[in-house]
Formats: C-alpha cells, structure tokens, sequence
C-alpha cells in the first residue's frame, strides 16, 4: 500500500479529489432530490447516483487538468 501511495502524483492526487467530490454530490443529489417513484435510472438508486456522479467528477477534474496543459503550450 506504501507504494502505490509513494507513486502517486499531484495529478492521480486530482483525480481521486474529483472522484470523492462527486460520489459524495451524486449521493447527495440522491438524498435530497432523488426519484420518489423508482423510475429513473440515475436517481432511484444510491449506488447508481454516487456512480454517476463519481465519473462526472473525475472527467471534469480531467477536463481542466487537459485546459492547464494547452495553456502552457
């Protein structure tokens, strides 16, 4: 486990920040607005919601993360 710790770098750093920041706001989108009735596909579940949201999370860390490197070109 060190060394995988030891590997990492500021960029895994983001995309592991971007992920928890979206499972946490998937599950909170869940909890809060979620689907009463259980027919969509996003929101009737947790796992669904957290999963969904984590992915979103880390393309959007990925999205400025690929902006900060054209910029520096």
């Amino acid at each position: 486990m060190k060394e995988i710790l030891k590997k990492l770098t500021p960029n895994n750093y983001l995309d592991i920040l971007g992920i928890l920041v979206g499972a946490c706001l998937g599950y909170g989108y869940y909890w809060f607005i979620g689907c009463r009735s259980g027919t969509c596909l996003i929101t009737s579940k947790p796992v669904n919601s957290t999963l969904y949201f984590a992915i979103l999370g880390y393309f959007f860390v990925g999205l400025f993360k690929n902006l900060a490197k054209s910029s520096r070109k």
